[in-house]
């Protein structure tokens, strides 16, 4: 019926939907604008905190480079105080950890540690972390709170994670645990994150495994174990290499008569 309408009858038509319907136009309008901007605005201001957080980062790696351990500390505390979700700052804490181990500071080294393995938002550097800290507790002969980490599920860090394990189970004495912990890193889907032939060298270098002991009896029920008739059988007697005793009459001189 619309191509009957005259033409003042469509605009007064349209005029009737504007009046009803033309807020909520101008509104959707005005909502994605100022919806765009304010998108734009938020990446921009992401950006923005990206790049002061990797400038402080660059800062902090000078330090390091400098021997500056007060400086790098101090720039870390900077990172985690206001960029606590950055990755750069989970980075620095590592760098710092790694510069305070060989710094001898192993007490500070796993504070840091445990702090990126708590604290970041990325699972797979939370692992990462997980590894570092079990290595150096073990280091420190922390033994068993370096397996209790490790008891997690590793993800695609599994050869990694057998690796240590096998090497803090060398470390108490259990070889057949460190073997079976070996076997699983090399069988792991992810052997590409270990030196598949040093871990086999750690497995070679382990003892003999452990044999069990022998029955003393066979369990009840079992049937016994068959007799070997000719062992116990004693050999024939040499009839050639003993001659018979000779009797009195072939042992008696035999008498002539004259």
């Amino acid at each position: 019926m619309d191509e009957f309408l005259s033409e003042k009858e469509q605009i007064e038509i349209f005029r009737q939907w504007w009046r009803e319907n033309g807020w909520y136009l101008v509104g959707g309008i005005g909502i994605g604008v100022f919806g765009l901007l304010g998108w734009n605005r938020y990446n921009a201001y992401v950006d923005t905190r990206a790049e002061e957080a990797a400038a402080i980062y660059v800062e902090l790696r000078e330090a390091v480079g400098d021997d500056d351990m007060g400086g790098a500390r101090n720039l870390l505390n900077e990172l985690r105080d206001d960029f606590p979700s950055s990755p750069y700052t989970d980075q620095g804490g590592l760098l710092v950890a790694l510069v305070r181990l060989d710094a001898g500071q192993v007490d500070g080294a796993i504070d840091e540690l445990r702090f990126v393995m708590d604290s970041t938002g990325d699972p797979e550097l939370a692992l990462i972390a997980r590894l570092r800290l079990a290595r150096v507790l073990a280091q420190d002969e922390a033994y068993d709170e370096a397996l209790t980490l490790l008891d997690v599920a590793p993800g695609s860090f599994s050869a990694r994670y057998n690796e240590v394990r096998g090497d803090i189970h060398a470390a108490l004495g259990d070889a057949d645990s460190a073997r079976a912990a070996y076997s699983a890193a090399l069988n792991a889907e992810e052997t590409g994150f270990v030196d598949r032939n040093l871990v086999q060298l750690k497995m070679d270098a382990l003892p003999a495994a452990t044999m069990p002991p022998a029955q003393s009896a066979p369990p009840s029920g079992a049937d016994p174990a068959p007799v070997d008739a000719e062992a116990d059988t004693p050999p024939p007697a040499d009839t050639e290499a003993v001659p018979p005793a000779p009797t009195d009459a072939e042992a008696a001189p035999q008498e002539t008569d004259e």
